[in-house]
């Protein structure tokens, strides 16, 4: 059992991530976990990520706030709002972005593959 206390949970900086604070919960630099790591984010009012593909499948857990998403995956192109207690999934390859279009922050936790399946 690993245990990471929020207190401790280090910080981290994610490519093409504005107005956001990324805690870093399990896996990675927060722990031994191999297969997974996981995170969570204060977006702040008019924090976004850029539009950006990945080859790991994303999961996506609004905590607090209303998080826009936005996916784009072979031309289709989809987006929603998501509410506390909402979550999403983002394919190996699709383009994703979250942004937080309110006057309050938002608090969002993810979940992803530490390397691509291979």
């Amino acid at each position: 059992m690993h245990v990471t206390r929020f207190s401790e949970a280090p910080h981290y900086e994610a490519p093409n991530h504005f107005d956001m604070r990324c805690l870093r919960l399990q896996g990675k630099e927060a722990g031994p976990s191999t297969q997974m790591w996981m995170g969570m984010s204060q977006v702040l009012p008019g924090g976004r990520t850029g539009l950006d593909g990945s080859p790991m499948e994303k999961l996506y857990l609004v905590l607090e706030g209303e998080l826009h998403i936005v996916g784009e995956l072979e031309g289709a192109h989809q987006e929603d709002v998501l509410l506390p207690y909402d979550s999403c999934r983002f394919a190996p390859g699709e383009k994703r972005q979250l942004e937080n279009r309110s006057n309050r922050p938002v608090l969002v936790a993810l979940v992803m593959a530490t390397a691509p399946p291979g």
